[in-house]
C-alpha cells in the first residue's frame, strides 16, 4: 500500500500555497486583457426608468460600458429555472444585483468610472424576507416561472404558479394524523436558520476570452461543466468551443459551485471582443450568493415507550432573488430533517421562495444544517417533555444498518449508534461542574453523492511517470492528492511518480461538478478504474513484447515483475513498439449503470455525523465558549488522513460559525453587514481546546477500497449539539442562530 511520507505527499500543493507560488484566477494576466467592474444595484426592488452611462463611457482609460440593453438578445440563464439575466434588464430584484459592467484599461480606471454611472429607479413592493413572500396578496419577485427539467440535477424545480414559490417537495409516508391521534405525546418546536454568506478567502474572479473560434474563461469554479454548458446555450457555441480552465482556487463550499458570475465576464469579452477579467471584493461576493436562511416547524409523536410515531415538518427556505440551486437544497433539507430515526408515518414539505435579497445558492451540505439544527435541537425537547434522556430517547429510535428511513432512499450503510458511542467514549468522564448530563449530543445522516457520472483518463508513460486527467477541482479539500494516491495504488507505483493535471474542460473528461461529497466516490472511482485500464493493457503488451504467461505478470514500482526478473516499463515499450517512445491509456467511467445498476439509487452512500460538545456560559454577558468537542464520521475507507481529517475538523469550525455568530442581516431588503468588517466568523480563539475527530473505516462503500465521500457531515451536528448542552447544562432553548450572547443573556434573565 502506497504511504503518504511528508506533508507535501499528503497536500502537494502546500508548498506553493505557502510560498505563494500557486497561481489563481486572481492572479492570471492574459495578453491584451481589459479590466471589468460590475456597477449594482442600490434598489432593493425597482423599475430601471433609465440608465446613463455616458460619464463613464466617457472616463479617461474606459473602452466601453455592458449594459443590460447590450445582452438582452441573450434571454436569461438558470440551473434549475430560467430566471437570471446576464444583467439588470427592465427592473432590480435585489441590492447589488449587476446592471451594468465598466471595462477599462485597468481595474482601478474602470472602479472609478463605475462611480459615473447614473441610474433613475422607480421603487417596487418589497418582499424582504420568506414570510412577506408567502402572505396573502404579496408581489412577486418573479411574474412567472420557466423551470428547466434535468438542466443541472434530474428532474427540476416544482414553481406554484401566481406565487413566490419557486419549488415545492412534499413527501407523505403512512398516515400522520392518524398517528398523532394514537400517540401518548406530540409536540411542536418552531426554529430559524440565517442566510449565512460561504467566506471563502478567494472572493469570485474570472477571465474570459472571447475568440472567433471559441470562448475561453479561467475561473475558480467547482463545476467547470456547468459554467460550459450554461454560456454554450447563452452564446450559442457549441461545448468543445467553450473551455473551462481553473486554477488553484481559494475555498468554495458552495459559494462557486454551479454558476455565478461567468456568464457575466463571458458577456464583456463578447461585447469588446478582448480578454476581460472581473475581480470581485469580498463584499462583492457577498452580494452575489449565500446559504438560505430558513424557518422550520417540526412536529413529533411518540407512543408510551418513547418510540417516534410520526413526524410532520414544514420548512421555508428564502432563497433570495434568484433561484439558482436552491430547489435541491429544498429538497434536501426535508430528506436530511428525518434523521437516522425509525418513523414509520412522515409528512415532509419544503418550499423555496423568493425575496428580494441576495441569492441563496449551495453551501457545504445543501439543506442539511438547516434541517439538523431544526430536528436534534427537537429531539431533546420530546426527550425532555416525556422523561427520557436525549441518549436514551435517540437510542430507542435509531435506524439499524440495513433499514430504510424512508421507503423511496437507499436503506442506511452505517451504525450510528457506533458513532454516537465513540464521540461519548472520547469525551471521557465529565468535569464536576458540568456533569454527565450537561453535555448536548447531536446525530445526522444525510444523503449526498447525487449525479453517478465521472470520467477520467490515466496514462502510464514510458518512464513510469502518470498523468491523471480528471475534471474535479482542487478546492483547498486536497482531491488531487486523493486522486493521485487512488492511482498510485491501483498501478503499484510510488505517488512521487502521478501527476494529476489541473482541471480544464479542454483536456479533461466530463465530469458533474465538485460537491456533494462526491469526488472520492464517483470520480476516484472513474480513476481507479482508469488506472486498472492502464494496468491491463500494460500487462497485455508486457506478455506480447516478453512473450510471458499473462498471469505471471505483475505491475511493481518502475515496471513489471516476471518470473525471470525484473523489466522496466522502458524495455518493455521498446521492445513492443521497436522504438523509444510510448504510453498506455487508460480510460475510467462512472454512471447509473455502472455495476449492474447499483449506483441508480439514491444516496450513492449515508454520509454521517455525531458530535457531543460541553459549553461553558459567561452568565453576566451570555457568551458561550465551546470547551470540550468530538465528532465522529463513518467514511468507509481513509485515503488521505491529513486532508479528512481537515475535512472534519474544518466543517465543525465553519459549523461554529453559524451556531454562534454568523447571519447575514437584511432589514427591508438592504444588507446591513455585507462586509469582511462587520460580518464576524470564528478565529483559532474561537476553536475548542479539546477537540476529538473520531474517522471509522469498515471499507464498505462505494469508491475506491470501500470509501465514503465525506467533508459535510461534520458540520450538521455541531449547532444543535451547542444548544443541546445549553439546554441540558443552563436550562434555556434558543431556537434561532446564531446563538449570540445577547439572545443566550436574555433567555437566562426569562429562565430566571
Amino acid at each position: 500500500m502506497i504511504r503518504f511520507d511528508s506533508l507535501s505527499e499528503a497536500r502537494p500543493d502546500s508548498i506553493d500555497k505557502v510560498t505563494g507560488r500557486a497561481v489563481y484566477a486572481t492572479d492570471l494576466d492574459i495578453p491584451g486583457m481589459l479590466h471589468g467592474h460590475v456597477v449594482r444595484s442600490t434598489a432593493v426592488h425597482a423599475r430601471i426608468r433609465a440608465l446613463d452611462v455616458g460619464a463613464a463611457r466617457a472616463a479617461p482609460g474606459v473602452v466601453d460600458v455592458l449594459c443590460g440593453a447590450d445582452v438582452a438578445s441573450l434571454g436569461c440563464w438558470g440551473l434549475v429555472l430560467k430566471d437570471r439575466p446576464i444583467l439588470a434588464l427592465d427592473k432590480v430584484r435585489y441590492v447589488g444585483e449587476p446592471i451594468a459592467v465598466v471595462i477599462a484599461d485597468s481595474a482601478e480606471a474602470a472602479e472609478n468610472a463605475a462611480e459615473l454611472v447614473e441610474v433613475d429607479y422607480a421603487a417596487l413592493p418589497r418582499v424582504p424576507d420568506s414570510k412577506a413572500a408567502l402572505a396573502p396578496g404579496a408581489a412577486l419577485v418573479h411574474e412567472s416561472h420557466s423551470p428547466l427539467e434535468d438542466f443541472y440535477f434530474r428532474g427540476g424545480a416544482r414553481p406554484i404558479d401566481g406565487t413566490n414559490v419557486f419549488h415545492r417537495f412534499l413527501s407523505e409516508v403512512g398516515d400522520v394524523a392518524a398517528a398523532e391521534a394514537a400517540a401518548a405525546h406530540v409536540h411542536e418546536d418552531h426554529f430559524s436558520f440565517p442566510p449565512v454568506f460561504h467566506y471563502a478567502l478567494e472572493p469570485h474572479t474570472a477571465i474570459a476570452d472571447f475568440r472567433e473560434d471559441g470562448l475561453t474563461i479561467w475561473s475558480g469554479a467547482q463545476s467547470p461543466a456547468g459554467v460550459q454548458k450554461v454560456v454554450s446555450r447563452l452564446f450559442g457555441l457549441p461545448l468543445a468551443k467553450v473551455r473551462i480552465v481553473v486554477p488553484y482556487v481559494g475555498g468554495g463550499f458552495g459559494g462557486k459551485a454551479s454558476v455565478k458570475i461567468e456568464p457575466l465576464v463571458a458577456a464583456a469579452s463578447w461585447k469588446v471582443r478582448r480578454p476581460v477579467r472581473i475581480a470581485q471584493s469580498l463584499s462583492d461576493s457577498m452580494l452575489t450568493c449565500r446559504r438560505l436562511g430558513a424557518r422550520i416547524t417540526i412536529r413529533t409523536a411518540v407512543d408510551r415507550e418513547g418510540l417516534i410515531l410520526a413526524k410532520s415538518a414544514d420548512i421555508v427556505l428564502d432563497g433570495g432573488a434568484y433561484a439558482d440551486t436552491g430547489s435541491a437544497v429544498a429538497t434536501k433539507a426535508a430528506n436530511r430533517i428525518i434523521g437516522p430515526y425509525v418513523i414509520p408515518n412522515l409528512r415532509l414539505e419544503a418550499r423555496a421562495v423568493y425575496t428580494n435579497t441576495v441569492p441563496g445558492a449551495a453551501f457545504r451540505s445543501i439543506g442539511g444544517p438547516q434541517a439538523v439544527w431544526a430536528a436534534e435541537c427537537h429531539m431533546d425537547n420530546v426527550a425532555a417533555a416525556i422523561g427520557l434522556s436525549p441518549v436514551e430517547f435517540r437510542l430507542r429510535n435509531l435506524a439499524a444498518r440495513g433499514q430504510r428511513i424512508r421507503p423511496d432512499l437507499r436503506p442506511l450503510d452505517m451504525d450510528m449508534g457506533e458513532l454516537m458511542g465513540l464521540v461519548r467514549q472520547a469525551m471521557g468522564a465529565a468535569s464536576a461542574a458540568t456533569g454527565p448530563d450537561a453535555r448536548g449530543l447531536a446525530l445526522a445522516a444525510s444523503d449526498p453523492g447525487i449525479v453517478a457520472i465521472g470520467n477520467a483518463l490515466v496514462r502510464l508513460k514510458i518512464d513510469g511517470s502518470v498523468l491523471v486527467a480528471m475534471a474535479s477541482v482542487e478546492i483547498g479539500q486536497g482531491v488531487h492528492a486523493t486522486m493521485a494516491r487512488i492511482a498510485a495504488e491501483t498501478l503499484n507505483q510510488p505517488f512521487g511518480s502521478v501527476t494529476v493535471l489541473p482541471t480544464d474542460t479542454g483536456t479533461a473528461p466530463f465530469d458533474w461538478g465538485t460537491g456533494a461529497s462526491r469526488s472520492t466516490v464517483i470520480v476516484g472511482a472513474s480513476v481507479e478504474a482508469a488506472a486498472l485500464d492502464a494496468a491491463t493493457q500494460m500487462l497485455d503488451l508486457a506478455a506480447e513484447a516478453l512473450a510471458q504467461d499473462r498471469t505471471a505478470l505483475a505491475l511493481v514500482p518502475g515496471g513489471i515483475a516476471t518470473p525471470q526478473g525484473f523489466r522496466s516499463f522502458h524495455e518493455v515499450f521498446h521492445l513492443a513498439y521497436g522504438v523509444d517512445s510510448g504510453e498506455v491509456i487508460g480510460r475510467g467511467a462512472l454512471n447509473p449503470r455502472s455495476r449492474g445498476g447499483a449506483l441508480r439509487e439514491a444516496p450513492l452512500f449515508w454520509e454521517t455525523a455525531a458530535g457531543m460538545a460541553e459549553i461553558d456560559v459567561d452568565e453576566d454577558t451570555g457568551a458561550i465558549r465551546l470547551r470540550r468537542y468530538a465528532s465522529a464520521a463513518d467514511v468507509g475507507r481513509v485515503i488521505n488522513r491529513v486532508s479528512a481529517e481537515g475535512q472534519d475538523e474544518g466543517a465543525s469550525v465553519q459549523g461554529l460559525g453559524h451556531t454562534l455568530f454568523e447571519a447575514l442581516e437584511f432589514e427591508d431588503g438592504q444588507p446591513v453587514n455585507a462586509s469582511p468588517v462587520d460580518y464576524n466568523i470564528p478565529t483559532l480563539d474561537d476553536v475548542p481546546d479539546d477537540f476529538h475527530t473520531i474517522l471509522v473505516e469498515h471499507h464498505d462503500g462505494p469508491g475506491p477500497g470501500g470509501a465514503k465521500g465525506m467533508g459535510e457531515g461534520a458540520i450538521l451536528p455541531i449547532a444543535p449539539a451547542i444548544a443541546n448542552a445549553l439546554f441540558a447544562r443552563y436550562g434555556v432553548r434558543v431556537n434561532d442562530l446564531p446563538l449570540t450572547p445577547e439572545k443566550v443573556w436574555r433567555a437566562l434573565r426569562a429562565r430566571s
